[in-house]
């Protein structure tokens, strides 16, 4: 019989080591039909249906492979384009219709059949490929912009597909110097409303916005537009529809059994059984299909502190503890471990990014040095505090300094990425520029203040789409984004300060090249809370090449403001977040000026200059 499964696939598979299952499970052209391969232990019978047969269980039947737990065989005359199913007998007596857990493609939601595909797209991304890993190292700016596919831009609205968005996202991401897109989740998903977060096909582009080729294209065009992409991979849990994973074989074969470990309260979902093999074998071997068949040069992993704690979201009674009573979720911090070791092994031009909210130590540490192994972990504790001190009024703030100044604690701790994520603009939050008090002017000048004071601090940066456009409403998934209100004067000035910080950001080794590093920061005002004032410099390497940043988070400017600067000579004014260009009054410091030979903050030469009102400015040594 036609296999695709060698002894050597069996031995690994059920060791937890074969990371390559897209490749060998699912369904695969041979000579005279497709082949099917399935992991299903305990079921009673396996056979294949599908359009040719009428849907009729036990028509095209399976064989078991020895004691692996695989049934596989060939069905004659079907291939590329066939609609599928499993109808899985399980010991419990009934037969379930289950979708291929490695299909490569699905029907449109809400039709839930697998399709036998084969990609056939002709590459044309060798020179990115190259040198992407360079690209997003800890030294190289990294600039992110989040999109969700079916709302970003759409025709009347109906959603674009994968080619025209990856045409329109090459030029806007371009147009504002973003370096990386990422996508929300586009595995595929039965409910639009989880944006993609509740996923049934862990292998398969969904098909909204096309076919897998028409993704690779999509792909294929910004990396030779020089943009990477990311996607967001959810191992966190999956969900309870019944043509996907769970009870899949009649029994909790990818999940766990007990509630307590199994059954997500938060997102009605099932949790993955780390400790489980084959469990673990199919879920690397997802993240190893987007990186090998789509080229993906990212996977920002969701969840990962559900996944690390068992009483997370939980109540006492609610959860198993460890032997010694302690919550840690060891099986799913090895696994994450692996998942790390294997992608970094297999694509070390690639990165990792965990969405990571509590304080466990070490998410971006090496696994050898009891890491958890990723490129980076989101800043989410930056993220609440900054919007939190940014919704009170300004004359408040002074009393609040500390979370803008309680970052630098823990900056070095990890590598992190900066998120204004889509998070923060949902389920009653409003937009950004919607939670920040004042009249119009305040609240867009305070928008700016933010983009100049992310951009500027260390860390990678991500925005969310629409951000760019200080859009005035809450993101809604089943409606394009509020492009008109880019062409109001105010609106666009955001947008255009966007593209000036991404410009400086990547220009200047100062601004990029420490942003993991503790040599890349140092305070140079960040006391002054009366005033409620930041200044800080940055640093390139061995404190060479300095820019320093001055921010006043108040609507009164603050004019002869002296600042310590690490040397003497010209300062130039390379950005002005109060500039007129921006939308803004005009303020400032008409281009730059020399450092006076005064000292103050423990330098030997010192700036006097003005701070704009809810403005940044940056200042750059020349010579």
């Amino acid at each position: 019989m036609t296999s695709l499964l060698t002894a050597d696939d069996l031995f690994l598979f059920n060791q937890g080591t074969q990371y390559q299952l897209y490749r060998k499970l699912g369904a695969h052209l041979v000579d005279g039909g497709t082949y099917f391969a399935v992991w299903a232990p305990n079921a009673q019978a396996v056979s294949v249906i599908g359009d040719w047969n009428g849907w009729h269980a036990g028509g095209n039947a399976l064989s078991a492979r020895e004691s692996s737990g695989i049934w596989e065989g060939v069905v004659r005359g079907i291939g590329h384009g066939s609609r599928y199913k499993y109808a899985i007998s399980g010991p419990d007596g009934i037969t379930r219709e289950k979708a291929d857990p490695f299909a490569a493609r699905a029907e449109h939601p809400p039709a839930t059949a697998s399709i036998v595909w084969q990609s056939q797209h002709p590459w044309g991304d060798a020179s990115w490929m190259k040198t992407r890993g360079a690209r997003a190292a800890r030294t190289a700016p990294m600039s992110i912009y989040e999109v969700h596919l079916g709302s970003w831009r759409r025709n009347h609205n109906e959603v674009l597909g994968y080619r025209q968005l990856g045409e329109q996202l090459g030029e806007h991401c371009t147009n504002l110097g973003f370096t990386h897109v990422e996508l929300m989740p586009v595995m595929e998903h039965p409910f639009y409303g989880s944006w993609g977060y509740q996923v049934t096909g862990y292998f398969a582009p969904t098909t909204r916005y096309g076919a897998p080729d028409d993704f690779m294209a999509m792909v294929d065009h910004l990396h030779q537009r020089n943009i990477g992409v990311i996607v967001d991979w959810v191992p966190a849990h999956f969900p309870t529809d019944a043509h996907g994973l769970g009870v899949f074989d009649g029994t909790h074969l990818f999940e766990h059994a007990d509630p307590r470990r199994g059954f997500h309260p938060d997102w009605t979902s099932f949790i993955f059984n780390y400790g489980r093999h084959e469990v673990k074998s199919f879920l690397i071997s997802s993240a190893m299909s987007w990186l090998d068949r789509y080229h993906i040069d990212g996977l920002r992993v969701d969840g990962v502190a559900s996944m690390l704690y068992k009483d997370y979201s939980r109540k006492p009674g609610e959860w198993v503890p460890n032997e010694d009573g302690s919550n840690h979720d060891r099986e799913a911090i090895v696994f994450l471990q692996d998942f790390n070791r294997a992608v970094y092994t297999a694509f070390p031009d690639i990165q990792t990014i965990a969405e990571e909210s509590t304080a466990w130590g070490g998410v971006s540490k090496p696994p050898e040095h009891g890491g958890l192994g990723f490129g980076y972990k989101w800043d989410l504790g930056w993220m609440h505090d900054t919007l939190s001190y940014l919704a009170r009024e300004p004359v408040y703030r002074k009393f609040h300094h500390s979370q803008l100044t309680f970052r630098a604690i823990y900056a070095n701790t990890e590598n992190y990425c900066m998120p204004l994520s889509h998070d923060e603009v949902v389920h009653g939050k409003g937009s950004l520029i919607a939670k920040i008090p004042g009249d119009p002017w305040q609240k867009y000048a305070t928008l700016r203040l933010l983009y100049g004071y992310q951009w500027t601090l260390p860390g990678k940066k991500l925005l969310f789409m629409g951000g760019e456009l200080g859009v005035w409403g809450e993101w809604n998934h089943d409606a394009e984004l509020d492009w008109a209100i880019g062409m109001h004067p105010s609106h666009a000035g955001i947008a255009r300060w966007l593209g000036d910080l991404n410009a400086a950001y990547r220009k200047y080794p100062a601004l990029h090249r420490g942003d993991c590093e503790p040599w890349g920061f140092k305070w140079i005002v960040g006391d002054d809370a009366d005033a409620s004032v930041l200044a800080f410099a940055r640093y390139d390497e061995h404190e060479k090449n300095p820019i320093v940043i001055a921010a006043n988070f108040t609507p009164v400017p603050r004019e002869g403001y002296r600042i310590g600067v690490p040397r003497g000579g010209h300062w130039r004014e390379i950005l002005n977040s109060d500039a007129e260009v921006y939308g803004g009054a005009g303020l400032g410091n008409r281009g730059g000026m020399n450092a006076e030979h005064h000292g103050s903050h423990g330098f030997e030469h010192s700036l006097v200059c003005t701070v704009p009102p809810l403005a940044v400015v940056v200042f750059a040594a020349e010579g």
